[in-house]
Order: structure tokens, then C-alpha cells, then sequence
């Protein structure tokens, strides 16, 4: 029989893993971005060497489990001069591996616009600004959307990975929680709600930007 009493006592820690386990994922999810844009660009439009090197990182972090990596970085850092506390090291970690894949998106986003799209805005007398503001961008948004929401949902669920080098986030804490008490089913019944319940707030949220992405390409065409 299900016994959620183990909770009476428990819930002070559950819940500060909860909300850490949130701000590790919009913080990995922000950093996640902020290297794959502009790495996106770089390897649909940059030059030769610049791209082979963005390609090299996309392919290293893509190529490479999640959890390998965040051991090198926690565990075999120190050798080679990178000392970082755990949850840093969690964030850093879930912000490279997520950029690769949203370095791939953007790419495929910039290539799938037509280029005589640019070139037509070009012969108008757009600047290169104006061009990526109407033109690029607002097309780019629709096509990258639904990827960039899915990698988010991706980064959430692996959040779950960081326990491993010891950040207290959800699942560090539900495992403590088994160990004091050993039962299995309700904590990890109550951490499958909270990682379903914040998966399809996300999955809400991102129909919601498409929606207005959409819009915006509409009115803006």
C-alpha cells in the first residue's frame, strides 16, 4: 500500500531540490543558448577555419553520453588545472552539452531561409541589420522553435544526471529520502509527477511561443 506520510518530515528538502533543480535547468537551458546562437551563425555563415571549429565542439558534445562529460569536468578537472564546485560544474555541464545541439538548430534554421529571400531584401535597400531583423530572424524563430522547446525538455530530464557529482537538486534528495527510509515507490512516483508536471508546463509554454512566432511572421511579412 501506498504510504505518503514519508513526506511529513521530508518535504522541507524536497522541495528546496525542486526549485534548485529549476534554476539549474533555466540556467543550463540560458547558458545552453547563449553558446548556441551565436556558434549557429558561425557555422552557417562563418569562414572555413571558424567553422571546422564549431563543428569540432557540436560533434565532441553530441558524440560524447552527458554523464561522461560532467565526470571529466567535476572529477578529472583538477588534473588538468579546472577546479569547480559541484553545481557549477552540473551548469557548465548541461550548458555545452545542450549548445551543441542548439548550434545544430540554429544552423539548420539560417540554411532552410531562401536565399534570394535575403537577396530581393538586399536589392530593396535593406542594411544587413534590417535584413536579419524582417527578414532572417522572424522566419529563422518559426523554424527553430519547436527544436530549441524539445532540447529544453531535454535539459530538464537530464538534470536528473547531476546527482551523480553530488548536486542536491530533486533526485539527489529523493535518493536520500529511499535511503532513510527505504521505500522506492512513493519518492520516485513523487519525482516522476514533478518531472511530468514541469515537462508539460514547458511543452504548454512552447506551443504558445510558436503561436506568436507565427503571428509575428505573419504580420510582419
Amino acid at each position: 500500500m501506498i504510504d505518503f506520510s514519508i513526506f511529513t518530515d521530508a518535504w522541507p528538502s524536497l522541495l528546496s531540490g525542486f526549485l534548485l533543480t529549476v534554476e539549474i535547468w533555466l540556467a543550463g537551458c540560458a547558458l545552453a543558448m547563449a553558446i548556441g546562437a551565436p556558434l549557429g551563425f558561425l557555422l552557417a555563415a562563418g569562414r572555413r577555419p571558424t567553422k571546422a571549429l564549431v563543428r569540432a565542439y557540436v560533434e565532441f558534445f553530441r558524440g560524447t553520453p552527458l554523464l561522461v562529460q560532467l565526470f571529466v569536468l567535476y572529477y578529472a578537472g583538477p588534473s588538468i588545472g579546472i577546479t569547480l564546485d559541484a553545481l557549477p560544474a552540473g551548469i557548465i555541464g548541461l550548458g555545452l552539452y545542450g549548445g551543441a545541439y542548439c548550434t545544430e538548430i540554429v544552423c539548420a534554421g539560417l540554411e532552410a531561409i531562401p536565399p534570394g529571400q535575403i537577396g530581393a531584401a538586399r536589392a530593396f535597400g535593406y542594411s544587413r541589420s534590417q535584413t536579419l531583423r524582417h527578414i532572417v530572424v522572424p522566419q529563422m524563430l518559426v523554424l527553430v522553435l519547436p527544436p530549441l522547446v524539445n532540447i529544453a525538455i531535454f535539459v530538464l530530464k537530464d538534470t536528473a544526471i547531476l546527482s551523480i557529482i553530488t548536486v542536491p537538486e530533486l533526485t539527489f534528495q529523493v535518493t536520500g529520502l529511499t535511503l532513510d527510509t527505504f521505500a522506492f515507490v512513493e519518492p520516485y512516483l513523487a519525482l516522476s509527477v514533478g518531472y511530468w508536471v514541469l515537462v508539460e508546463l514547458t511543452a504548454s509554454l512552447g506551443r504558445r511561443a510558436e503561436i506568436r512566432a507565427a503571428r509575428y511572421l505573419e504580420t510582419s511579412a
